[in-house]
């Protein structure tokens, strides 16, 4: 469905922009917050159960009926785009994988699909997409490389976040290639939100339990995730599309992968060096290659707030 547009204010390209950047990079940050004091699965649960259930209301009495099988593709994208998407990436923040790194990991989405599109869809990618591909791939090789000379986590928790974002991208080509069920974004959230919430109880009950720890840190991390990662960017991503161009919308979006790794190295002291901006640099500049000019949409750009799937 395409957004109405409409004339700007002259201060709204500066302000909306900057609210996009935080609140879009806000999720990786909140999931590692939150999980200093919780098992990242434990933030999860909590995570998508109170965001479903806020929405739940307005699912059942705004929008169309849902039928069974509009419910069984949303509850399979839920497995995909948010319980393993979601839930790898989670699992590298919380086994100390740079949040930066994660971030810029999860803006390789365009990438991965322009390499999937081509055998699965059939659609061949020009040497200009191809270049772009590699370059975003030598990027994260050059920060993943820096990254384990100067942190702690394990390789394997690499290997799980890219694969997170190639199951995103496969899913996304996938339905591409099948089709798509329209369905508003408040129920189709609310039944992805709800699906991963169960597969995330059953992980969290399997490491300890469902009881939130009764602290501060756990209660903010959970409230900042709900309210500021999950509804307040995506309110301000639907009004950028309503009054810029997705293309604008989108180069703005990649720029998370930069300031979630600034808000991490200033709350919880993760390192930062001249190999990761390089590294970021040529991802970035890859990403731009890849993408169509002008005619980028949210679902082949970048994901939202860690784990909120395009719809």
């Amino acid at each position: 469905m395409t957004l109405p547009k409409h004339q700007p204010h002259r201060l709204a390209w500066p302000l909306m922009p900057a609210a996009l950047v935080v609140s879009w990079s806000s999720g990786f940050v909140g999931i590692r917050y939150a999980s200093e004091s919780a098992d990242v699965m434990l933030v999860l649960f909590w995570r998508t159960l109170m965001s479903g259930l806020i929405l739940l209301p307005f699912a059942l009495m705004i929008g169309p009926r849902i039928g069974a099988r509009a419910l069984m593709w949303q509850m399979a994208f839920g497995v995909a785009m948010m319980f393993l998407y979601l839930g790898g990436f989670a699992l590298a923040i919380g086994q100390r994988v740079p949040t930066g790194l994660v971030a810029l990991i999860s803006d390789l989405v365009p990438l991965a699909i322009a390499a999937l599109s081509q055998p699965i869809l059939g659609h061949r990618l020009t040497s200009r997409q191809w270049t772009g591909t590699a370059l975003g791939a030598l990027g994260v090789l050059i920060v993943s490389l820096n990254s384990l000379s100067l942190g702690t986590a394990p390789a394997w928790a690499y290997i799980v976040t890219i694969a997170s974002m190639m199951v995103f991208a496969l899913v996304t080509v996938l339905q591409k290639r099948m089709g798509t069920i329209d369905m508003p974004i408040h129920q189709s959230l609310c039944i992805q939100c709800m699906t991963a919430a169960m597969l995330f109880a059953a992980c969290a009950g399997w490491n300890g339990g469902l009881m939130p720890p009764l602290d501060g840190r756990f209660g903010f991390g959970i409230a900042w995730l709900v309210l500021f990662s999950t509804f307040f960017c995506y309110g301000v991503y639907y009004v950028s599309l309503r009054l810029h161009s997705a293309a604008q919308v989108s180069s703005v979006i990649y720029l998370s992968p930069p300031v979630t790794m600034l808000w991490a190295w200033l709350l919880f002291g993760e390192p930062l060096s001249a190999a990761m901006f390089l590294g970021l640099a040529v991802t970035l500049f890859g990403v731009w290659l890849t993408s169509p000019r002008g005619t980028v949409s949210k679902g082949e750009t970048s994901l939202g707030p860690i784990g909120q799937p395009a719809d």
